[in-house]
């Protein structure tokens, strides 16, 4: 008579009872693990209770329950779907006038020069490599091959459990997304292991909360492009050792595999230096967008983590070999985060022709010289731009974009290159479809969940079978394992929660500004607060 319950559900109801959270009149009646949040006011919640009632009157069959399904149901027929969202499009977070903006600063990897899909593959192969020759790892890793689709980036992992997590913006654990290798973590375990759905903000941020890695925080998180086949190759090591019967520590495993996929690096330069081609991905507009915001008067620097030479090779592929008359400063090994937050680091000179950098001391930045380290301190000293006339772009929330604007208060620019696979998955009519018909199926349980009846509790327990569907459904759509970079199953992610505080704007191409003037303002959009009127969107 009853639909079978959905194992996460069933996990998380079977916890409750056994802290003794739950008592038996709510397992007798209505489901509590309903857990939704309304865009409607409480006046149009209660609204709504009332003309489900009138409609229902005294009837409380089942029947009469479905006929109010099969009404949700035409009327979200009825709905026409959410327009196209363009792939170019520049998204705000905050309100952001160009007009105000005289200098532009890049990063350099995956804002500059995008990748081809081709060099996760080249990092994955020489971190196993390393594992095997340096850390003295079984000789079997090397069989182990690298899948470009298993992880995303913004995942945490748990250096005290082994296991990768996703996290919303709530720092609750995305249930039926926690691996310990490449195993599914079953909901059950993850509550035994965890005792909540909702971490503690010090296991997870340590005791300072720091935006930034804390060495005394249980969790890591892995928000780069670079990070995407590092979780893989962790992930693959850790399910042979688990399959194998291998004794392990999953923390010394992070660390190794970390040390691996940073060592190989300079490796991955050379590589990437002898066929350019064959890594980074052609960009056209690059010349043009540099031309405009030149011929419109404004100043460009670069400051990058990697070599010259790597940047001197990629740039020279992407713009050419006179690319540094478009910059006025170009920093290189600049050791970002240190970058932004040190106050004594020198900047020093680079020697090209020694590949070596000089012991003078620095007075002035001068155009078509190349400096190396140093500190945002002394970049605002010696050329003077300062606050919100600077606009930084990179494709890291922390190492790029954090510390410039909490605290030098440069506005910011995000290059997501993910972006484009999301939209077009947005832009997916099934997609829309299971959306659409997700939010109306959701606020038909809220409105319908306080009746009390057998034939209403029937009804609820397969519209909430059909809900867990449909939210499996619109996760999968992105990615199997953990779903979107940007949501959970309705809750932004973490990942999104730090890139919406640290850039004004985001897009996936930083050339899709290309078709904005340099006088232009970019507005975000009104979002519909939880106690304000009812949103008639996604």
């Amino acid at each position: 008579m009853c639909a079978a319950r959905r194992p996460i559900v069933d996990a998380i109801f079977k916890h409750n009872v056994l802290l003794g959270q739950v008592t038996c009149s709510t397992a007798r009646r209505r489901p509590r693990y309903l857990n939704t949040s309304s865009h409607d006011t409480g006046a149009a919640v209660t609204s709504r209770h009332a003309l489900i009632k009138s409609k229902l009157g005294g009837r409380k069959t089942v029947s009469d329950f479905q006929e109010l399904y099969e009404a949700t149901k035409k009327k979200f027929q009825s709905k026409k779907l959410p327009v196209d969202v363009h792939p170019d499009a520049v998204f705000a977070c905050n309100e952001l006038d160009l007009s105000e903006v005289q200098v532009y600063g890049f990063d350099y990897d995956y804002t500059l020069a995008c990748y081809k899909p081709i060099l996760e593959d080249l990092l994955y192969n020489l971190a196993r490599e390393m594992l095997v020759k340096r850390f003295r790892y079984p000789d079997d890793i090397l069989d182990l091959e690298y899948e470009p689709n298993f992880a995303v980036r913004g995942l945490h992992y748990d250096v005290e459990k082994g296991l990768l997590v996703k996290l919303d913006s709530f720092l609750q654990l995305q249930l039926g997304s926690v691996y310990r290798g490449r195993t599914k973590v079953d909901a059950e375990e993850v509550l035994k292991l965890y005792h909540n759905r909702l971490l503690p903000i010090a296991y997870v941020e340590g005791p300072n909360n720091s935006y930034r890695h804390n060495t005394n925080s249980k969790m890591v998180q892995l928000a780069d492009l670079f990070s995407v086949p590092e979780m893989c190759l962790l992930c693959n090591v850790i399910e042979y050792f688990e399959r194998n019967r291998i004794d392990y520590h999953p923390e010394i495993v992070f660390h190794d595999t970390r040390t691996a996929m940073g060592s190989c690096h300079p490796i991955m330069h050379a590589t990437v230096m002898k066929n350019t081609e064959k890594y980074i991905e052609r960009n056209s507009r690059l010349v043009q967008y540099f031309q405009k915001l030149q011929q419109a008067g404004k100043n460009l620097f670069l400051v990058t983590n990697s070599p010259f030479s790597f940047v001197n090779c990629g740039m020279s592929y992407l713009v050419g070999a006179n690319w540094r008359d478009f910059f006025d400063v170009v920093i290189v090994q600049a050791r970002k985060p240190k970058f932004f937050t040190d106050e004594s680091r020198p900047i020093r000179l680079y020697d090209e022709k020694t590949s070596s950098h000089l012991w003078d001391r620095v007075f002035k930045l001068e155009k078509g010289k190349i400096y190396y380290e140093g500190s945002v301190r002394q970049l605002q000293e010696l050329k003077g731009w300062r606050g919100h006339s600077v606009l930084y772009f990179g494709d890291h929330p922390y190492s790029d974009l954090a510390d410039v604007t909490l605290k030098h208060s440069w506005r910011t620019g995000a290059i997501i290159s993910e972006l484009a696979h999301e939209i077009k998955t947005l832009n997916r009519v099934d997609f829309k479809m299971s959306a659409n018909w997700l939010q109306m199926l959701t606020q038909l349980i809220e409105d319908t969940q306080d009746e009390e009846s057998e034939a209403a509790q029937v009804c609820l327990r397969d519209w909430m079978e059909e809900r867990d569907q449909l939210r499996n459904k619109t996760k999968n759509v992105f990615n199997e394992q953990f779903g979107s970079v940007f949501r959970t199953y309705h809750n932004p992610t973490y990942f999104s929660r730090r890139l919406f505080r640290f850039a004004d704007i985001y897009t996936s191409d930083i050339t899709n500004l290309l078709k904005f003037s340099t006088a232009h303002t970019f507005y975000p959009r009104r979002g519909v607060m939880p106690h304000e009127y009812a949103s008639h969107f996604i």
